[in-house]
């Protein structure tokens, strides 16, 4: 991974934040620090760009911050298919089920890290098609038997019943690894580059606030499991964050000019998320141990045990390594593919939305149309590994970390790339992986209120461009909204509403129109691409002028989107390159050179 800066020890921009290269001109300042990118008077560039490495120390605990911050959605999603593959009561197989998503979302994080989009951007597990697999698994011939339900009549290691779960999830992986197909091809042949011409902030911002405000339900049931433990933690974050980011612990340094010496250490801007989680869960596990929490599960306050997923911890392996068809043979279902297909139109809209807050985020120029062809590229690779795997899920870019960007500063990439790294070793050490699964669900419910309400307010961000005094554009972002917010519910309501007699159909239909980001992003798609503006006032063209100032004293062009090991310059000789929707070519960078000179 190149790096746009060299980290010398303690000497980076993460202490002695207020020495020297602060009280300097910004241009005399630029050369002092090389790609580093903080300011004083500008609170909001990031502390590491994204091609910048931090010292290998803020690495660890940042690329563990990342690790934390995914790991609740990600360790959720298998617990939440388990009940429709019938291992509800099967927990040594739930534990082998996170292992083998978090080996995954690491290899399709160090895929997309290297090769992909190149942005900080973690990749993970997708909700969008957890809808889908389970409405799979609810039709008539997927239920699980009811002997299956009861805990006294499961033996987990009899033929029968691994018979049948092993059946529903070699379905569920087949009509992942095809409905991926779509993603890829997407991804690769550039269309999704051509469909970037017609995507703009009012298709952007409301497909992005809604991943947010959709995920409410979610947040508010973790949270509610103890709001005196999920307030805790949301306090201690704000606090960390916002209150005390600019407060500086004195540490122990060395340098050969200074010698041995203390240096100012913001931690609390670097890692907020982390000591919010940790302090809350040792606090957790404090009232764990003199047994202030209830231990009877029918008690509000007992999901705020540490002790609760032990099982898991013991019945885990000490080492485990996940491989393609490790449940069998996949097969296909036709209904689940529709329906899984619906799922990764959704996830490529959250993706694409993800990659420009990301760059904004970590100081890069907005992502050039390559980028984004290989970021979506990859990620339907990743879907199909996912499913080749037996995840039961695929693979999409996480929101939640993108929004860790926005709380921490820190936008390089070396720190997601190690993140992938630990992910891929905790999906291959069963058992310590699995003390994870002892994070308290109202911790993580804390957590869940400020990534997801971050998310939103960078989602309606991406407005700051367009020219928000025009009626037109209040209607369209307030209409895709508001109906983005109502149909969905409604549909959930009233489910018979929309079925037509064609089962495959039905479900495609449900599964689009309950999925709010879907309805916000295409009625904000079709509304901004039907109702007359002029392009200044649908932020066409500031939109893109208003990324690059804010990488403008960081990256200035997109080089920080080439591939690696040289392959650009590899690349550049040859012609037909500009053919290759998802290869950058230099004639291409020239010709944004001059068009930027012009303008």
């Amino acid at each position: 991974m190149a790096s746009g800066k060299e980290s010398g020890g303690l000497n980076n921009l993460a202490f002695d934040m207020d020495e020297g290269v602060q009280d300097q001109p910004r241009g005399q300042g630029e050369k002092t620090r090389g790609s580093s990118c903080v300011a004083e008077e500008d609170r909001n560039k990031p502390t590491y760009c994204v091609t910048d490495v931090p010292p290998w120390y803020l690495c660890i605990f940042l690329a563990i911050q990342h690790y934390l911050t995914a790991f609740g959605a990600i360790i959720s999603i298998p617990l939440i298919l388990a009940e429709g593959l019938c291992l509800q009561h099967d927990s040594l197989t739930q534990s082998h089920l996170i292992n083998t998503i978090f080996f995954v979302s690491g290899m399709c994080t160090l895929l997309q890290v290297t090769f992909g989009v190149r942005l900080p951007i973690l990749q993970g597990g997708t909700f969008a098609l957890v809808t889908p697999v389970m409405a799979m698994l609810s039709m008539p011939e997927w239920k699980c038997p009811a002997w299956t339900q009861n805990a006294t009549l499961v033996n987990t290691s009899s033929p029968v019943f691994i018979e049948v779960w092993q059946t529903r999830m070699r379905t569920v992986q087949g009509s992942i690894m095809v409905a991926s197909l779509l993603q890829i091809l997407v991804g690769f042949s550039g269309l999704i580059s051509f469909l970037m011409r017609f995507i703009g902030p009012l298709t952007i911002a409301p497909t992005v606030s809604l991943i947010g405000l959709s995920l409410y339900d979610s947040a508010g049931t973790r949270a509610g499991s103890q709001w005196g433990i999920s307030g805790m933690t949301t306090v201690l974050i704000i606090l960390f964050s916002q209150y005390l980011r600019l407060i500086p612990i004195p540490v122990p340094a060395y340098s050969k000019a200074k010698k041995l010496h203390t240096s100012k250490f913001y931690i609390f801007q670097i890692m907020p998320i982390l000591l919010g989680i940790a302090i809350s869960w040792l606090v957790c596990y404090l009232l764990t141990i003199y047994d202030v929490l209830p231990s009877n599960p029918a008690l509000y306050g007992h999901l705020g045990r540490t002790d609760v997923k032990g099982d898991v911890v013991n019945q885990a392996p000490w080492f485990t390594i996940p491989y393609p068809g490790q449940w069998g043979m996949p097969t296909v279902n036709l209904a689940a593919v529709f329906g899984i297909m619906a799922g990764i139109v959704c996830s490529m809209a959250e993706s694409v939305g993800d990659y420009h807050t990301c760059a904004k985020l970590s100081g890069a120029p907005p992502p050039p149309k390559h980028a984004i062809s290989r970021g979506i590229g990859i990620e339907g690779l990743g879907s199909l590994l996912a499913g080749a795997f037996g995840t039961g899920n695929g693979t999409t870019s996480f929101s939640e970390n993108v929004a860790a960007l926005g709380i921490t500063k820190v936008g390089s990439r070396m720190v997601i790339f190690l993140s992938g790294v630990f992910m891929v070793l905790m999906g291959m050490l069963g058992k310590f992986g699995a003390i994870f699964t002892t994070i308290p669900t109202p911790v993580i419910g804390g957590m869940f209120l400020i990534m997801f309400g971050i998310i939103t307010a960078a989602g309606i961000s991406n407005l700051q461009s367009t020219d928000m005094n025009s009626s037109r554009n209040i209607f369209i972002f307030g209409f895709s909204m508001f109906s983005a917010l109502v149909l969905p519910n409604w549909i959930m309501k009233n489910p018979d509403v929309l079925k037509i007699g064609v089962k495959e159909v039905d479900q495609v239909l449900y599964i689009l129109m309950t999925t709010h980001m879907f309805v916000g992003g295409f009625l904000g798609f079709f509304l901004d691409n039907t109702i007359p503006g002029t392009k200044q006032e649908r932020g066409l063209i500031a939109w893109d002028r208003v990324h690059l100032e804010d990488s403008s004293n960081t990256l200035g062009t997109d080089e920080v989107y080439d591939l690696p090991f040289g392959i650009t310059s590899c690349l550049s000789s040859q012609s037909w390159i500009r053919y290759v929707p998802f290869c950058p070519w230099k004639g291409h960078r020239t010709q944004q050179h001059v068009t930027g000179s012009e303008d």
